[in-house]
Parts: C-alpha cells; sequence; structure tokens
C-alpha cells in the first residue's frame, strides 16, 4: 500500500520531482567530477611513491616525511640492515631541471637507487632500455610519461651542473610532487647533489618488512623517524593541503545536498498535510507514513544520484590528459553514497513533522 502512494505522488506531482531530481543529479555530477579531480591529484602526486616495492620509509628524525629536510648516512642505514628479515636501501630524492639537446626542458623527481639493491630490481628495472647502456650507473631511467618527448639515447643535461646523461631506458616511474620520476644509480644522485663530497649521504631508508618489526627500537639506534608508505605520502610536496581542499569542496557539496533535500520534502510535507491527516484518520499510523515518504525518497535519490554520476562518468571520459583526472570505482561509489546518506538525513526534518500531524485538521477541513 505504502509504496501504491508513494508511487502515485511521483507519477501525478512528476513535475516538481523532476526539479529537486535535477538539483539532485547536478550535485551528483559535481560531485563524481570533484571525485575525478582528487583522485587525479593524489595520483599526480604520490603514484610514483605508491608504485614503489616497500612497507615502510625511514627519515631523519623531525623530517616530518619530507625527502628534502632529510638526510642520512650510512651508520644509519646499518642499523636497519642489521635486522634479519627486513630488507633496506637507501634512496636519494630531489627535484631537478633537465634540458636535452634540442631544448627540451622538463623537470624530474631525481630518485637515486643503489643498482643491486631491491629498488632498482623491482622498480627502476627498465620495461624498455637501450641495449648499448649496461647499467642505471651513470644513466636515467625515465618515467613512461616522458616517452613522447624523449628517446633512448638522448642526453639530458642537469642544469646547476656541469652533469650531463643518457637515457638508457623507460619504466612505468609514475609521478612524485606532479613531477614525472627518473631513476639513477645512488652515486650519481650523491655526485649531483652533494659534488664531490658526498660522504655516502642519502635521504631515506626504503624498506620492505614481510613481518612487523621493532620500528621505535630501530628509530631510537638510527635517529630516525619510520612510517608506513601511506604516511610517508604527506611528505609529498602540496599533497596534504590539496587533499584537505578537495575534501573540503565535497563536504560543502553533500550539506548543500541535505539542505536541498531537506527544504524540499519539508515543503512537499506541508503541502501534503490534509493528506496524511486523513491516512491517520482511516488507521495508519506514524511508522506507515513515515516508510512512505522514505520510500518516496529513496526512489528520487536512487533515479537522480544514478543519472548525475552517469552524465559525470560520461564528461570525465572527456577529459583531456593535460588535466589529472581519474575516476576510480570505489571513490566514485562512495561519493555517490555519502550523497544519499546525507539527502536521507536532509529529510529528517520532514519526517519528524510527519509524525506530530494531528488526522483532527483532515476531519475539520473534511467537515
Amino acid at each position: 500500500m505504502q509504496v501504491f502512494l508513494a508511487l502515485r505522488d511521483l507519477r501525478v506531482a512528476r513535475g516538481r520531482f523532476v526539479l529537486i531530481g535535477s538539483v539532485i543529479a547536478l550535485v551528483a555530477l559535481l560531485s563524481t567530477l570533484l571525485s575525478g579531480l582528487a583522485t587525479g591529484l593524489v595520483d599526480d602526486g604520490i603514484s610514483g611513491l605508491r608504485a614503489l616495492p616497500i612497507s615502510h620509509l625511514a627519515f631523519q628524525r623531525g623530517a616530518e616525511s619530507s625527502f628534502s629536510r632529510s638526510v642520512l648516512g650510512p651508520d644509519a642505514l646499518q642499523v636497519f640492515e642489521d635486522v634479519p628479515d627486513l630488507r633496506a636501501t637507501p634512496i636519494g630524492v630531489s627535484f631537478v631541471n633537465a634540458s636535452s639537446s634540442p631544448g627540451t626542458s622538463v623537470d624530474l623527481a631525481l630518485f637515486g637507487v643503489d643498482p643491486h639493491g631491491f629498488l632498482a630490481e623491482e622498480s627502476a628495472g627498465a620495461a624498455e632500455a637501450d641495449p648499448n647502456a649496461s647499467s642505471l650507473d651513470g644513466g636515467l631511467v625515465l618515467s613512461e610519461e616522458l616517452q613522447g618527448e624523449m628517446a633512448l639515447g638522448d642526453r639530458l643535461e642537469i642544469l646547476g651542473s656541469d652533469r650531463s646523461l643518457p637515457v638508457v631506458g623507460f619504466t612505468f616511474g609514475g609521478t612524485y610532487g606532479h613531477v614525472p620520476i627518473a631513476y639513477t644509480s645512488l652515486a650519481t644522485w650523491q655526485s649531483l647533489v652533494y659534488g664531490q663530497d658526498p660522504r655516502g649521504r642519502f635521504s631515506a631508508i626504503a624498506l620492505q618488512a614481510d613481518r612487523p618489526f621493532d620500528a621505535a627500537a630501530l628509530d631510537v639506534a638510527a635517529g630516525t623517524d619510520t612510517v608506513t608508505k601511506t604516511q610517508a605520502f604527506n611528505g609529498s610536496p602540496g599533497y596534504s593541503a590539496e587533499t584537505a581542499t578537495m575534501t573540503l569542496i565535497r563536504g560543502f557539496l553533500l550539506v548543500i545536498s541535505a539542505l536541498v533535500v531537506g527544504a524540499f520534502f519539508t515543503v512537499w510535507t506541508v503541502q501534503r498535510t490534509r493528506q496524511i491527516g486523513l491516512l491517520k484518520a482511516i488507521g495508519a499510523s506514524n511508522w506507515y507514513v513515515v516508510r512512505d515518504a522514505l520510500g518516496q525518497l529513496a526512489v528520487v535519490l536512487a533515479a537522480s544520484i544514478a543519472v548525475g554520476t552517469l552524465v559525470g562518468v560520461g564528461l570525465g571520459s572527456l577529459v583531456g590528459e593535460d588535466v589529472p583526472f581519474s575516476l576510480a570505482a570505489g571513490s566514485v561509489g562512495a561519493s555517490s553514497l555519502a550523497l544519499a546518506v546525507t539527502g536521507m538525513a536532509g529529510s529528517l526534518v520532514a519526517l519528524r513533522r510527519l509524525t506530530r500531524i494531528d488526522p483532527a485538521i483532515s476531519l475539520s477541513v473534511e467537515a
């Protein structure tokens, strides 16, 4: 019976429901596009770090997971290397600007890794390599994103130094801090950053642990702060600010959606006061009229959010590669679910009003 009444209202007053449905669909569209932008920004900021085959990173104490603030040496590395079942390798990270002989200039996140360490074996290994180049030492393995701009054998001059390094391969390196990653050997990285006096320094220690280990004790001994790979994302330039900004915007959209839905169904409830009073006069309980309203709201929300999300996915597929945009099913699904939940929550004010309608109102009118 309740489904019949809800569907009847939707059919009779379809103009009003199409109007409110259009507003909810627009909010769902914006929410979907914002989800794509948020995921795209995250991918553009930390996809390279996320792709590394590591479980933890150890930074200099107080560096707040920032490679640029962290400087470690061989003594700290030795502490981690002495732990059984814990793989540890040094990694140097810095940002450089490089130019090729035709004059192409490119910003790079330069990752210096031990050519014999697990990072070089599992991450910096080139998917496409120059057969004339035998080692990562003295060369660059670039992110495949640069494959259209650079070619094997090209030489890149690192600005600020007198070094010119050949491109010896391409691999999936991703980006870090919105900049494509380039791998080189740790010795080459140290010579570019510290010149003739590197003293074995590097940025952090990459760890690969198959079982839990006492990170606190190791940090005390090595003077480090060990964080998980996910926690290290916060050290990426701009990552925290971008994530907070996008989260805030999406939060505002959810609040707006709740207010719009709540206002519409409050007005709709006022207009249905006589009808609801009549239902109660013939024996309908408060629970019955609440279920009727919730069913009606669920149909409107589901249809509107589905349409808005599908349009958002369609528009997102048209976004070019110049814009960091990426739609993930989980993110879009979570965004749609949050929109539905806040929409239902926004209707609570109207539902409270439903339960307070006196059947005598209808009876007095009818008389």
